[in-house]
């Protein structure tokens, strides 16, 4: 390994500090709503490139903008940005009536006492199908206030549920831009991701399940919530999950999923040709941001790359990791602090990916392995920050209904994030790797 350079990553601490302090400036002293998502982030990350290209004088401008260059043109952020795009145009195909339809569908089959729990496998089910624990959040969010006002649950309880349900899906989904970032970033299957996850999510989500009933059995019950609901909606999601389970083609799957979906939305009368074209144009709209973030996180990170801030950032690590049980517990540690420092599980991963993936060679992870502890903890830590989208979404759809609820009230019931947690630290204790090396 070449003799790294410390002050090379000084672009990634400007970032930091705009971006951090900015959100906690907007937050928490000018008390402004959302405000940490009223950083302008492709601002932050503007200001990062420039200061990496006043850095290292011994290379002209021409040569950075062709390092630049070549790390915005790499096979996998292409495909990552062809992904983004193409899983923005399925959400805007099917629409939120889709989602509404399972949670109301599954809410009218069961028992009001275990309507907390329908919840939480309901958000399961949509954020996996959908691939957004925001969205999934803001379309299950008034629902679990209904049942909370319908049956006499905890509201916290409810939204937590919902919220913990949402974390499941954005970490497994095959359209999660969570999954695409650190697949494509680790060039890795989706399928294979999929397989190493799955056994590490799902044990968390059993004993969330188990904990959620245990509560629900000590409370006592009121009603139930009935609401009609439309289920050949469902085909689609339901055919893009198994597509991707499978290891299809992600585009082909993708493209299976809009053409589904828009035939079962036109055909039942739900939209019309117009709609589904402007709703597949704001679906991919709102996926911009983000391919905006992936296309100046490659260009920042080949400056850094460049000048041995990576090579420095590894040798960090190594003398506080040792071994590839260290090695992986690092990767969950750096996601982690990017999180945090971001409040952006997508960014996080993003900006993790090419150390990451170096730290893998170093220690001899395989890139599904990478790519699983990346989604893993940047869903631990996106799922508990108070400052997080998830949660300020969460409380701002209960204000909006005329409830009252705070961030400190719902964090001691977000159960899933926790328990995935510790699911994650266990699984790299004992070397576990369902895939092979």
């Amino acid at each position: 390994m070449r003799k790294g350079k410390g002050i090379a990553l000084l672009p990634i601490g400007v970032f930091l500090v705009l971006y951090l302090g900015l959100g906690i400036l907007f937050e928490y002293v000018m008390e402004i709503p959302m405000g940490f998502y009223n950083v302008p982030i492709v601002v932050a990350f503007l200001a990062a490139i420039l200061v990496a290209c006043l850095q290292n004088r011994s290379l002209d401008f021409d040569k950075k903008l062709e390092i630049m260059a070549q790390g915005v043109g790499d096979k996998n952020i292409i495909t990552m940005l062809l992904i983004f795009l193409a899983a923005g145009s399925f959400v805007g195909v099917v629409g939120r009536s889709s989602a509404e339809s399972v949670a109301y569908c599954m809410l009218s089959l069961i028992p009001a006492r275990f309507s907390v729990s329908v919840l939480f496998i309901v958000a399961c089910f949509v954020s996996v199908a959908m691939g957004t624990s925001v969205g999934t959040i803001t379309l299950l969010t008034p629902i679990a206030a209904a049942v909370s006002t319908a049956s006499g649950f905890d509201l916290a309880f409810c939204v937590a549920s919902v919220m913990g349900g949402a974390m499941f899906g954005d970490n497994l989904s095959f359209i999660s831009d969570t999954t695409i970032a650190a697949c494509n970033g680790q060039g890795c299957e989706m399928k294979d991701k999929f397989r190493e996850n799955f056994w590490i999510a799902l044990p968390a989500a059993v004993a969330t399940l188990i904990l959620i009933l245990i509560l629900s059995f000590q409370t006592e019950i009121q009603g139930r919530v009935i609401q009609p609901y439309h289920l050949t909606q469902v085909i689609p999601y339901v055919l893009v999950l198994i597509g991707g389970i499978v290891g299809i083609n992600v585009f082909v799957v993708l493209l299976t999923g809009i053409v589904s979906g828009a035939f079962i939305m036109l055909i039942g009368g739900h939209t019309t040709p117009v709609e589904i074209l402007k709703n597949m144009g704001s679906g991919v709209s709102g996926m911009f941001e983000t391919c905006m973030v992936a296309i100046l996180v490659a260009a920042m990170c080949a400056l850094i790359r460049e000048y041995g801030g990576f090579d420095a950032l590894l040798g960090w690590i190594h003398k506080i990791f040792r071994g590839k049980k260290g090695g992986q517990l690092g990767m969950g540690l750096l996601v982690g602090t990017m999180d945090i420092a971001t409040a952006n599980n997508t960014v996080a991963i993003v900006m993790a990916n090419p150390i990451a993936k170096e730290m893998a060679e170093e220690y001899g992870i395989t890139p599904r392995k990478t790519a699983s502890i990346l989604d893993t903890f940047s869903c631990v830590f996106q799922g508990v920050i108070p400052y997080g989208a998830q949660m300020l979404v969460a409380i701002s759809a209960v204000n909006e209904l005329g409830g009252e609820i705070s961030a400190f009230q719902i964090m001691p019931k977000l159960f899933y994030p926790m328990l995935l947690l510790l699911s994650s630290l266990i699984t790299i204790m004992r070397g576990s790797d369902r895939t092979g090396a």
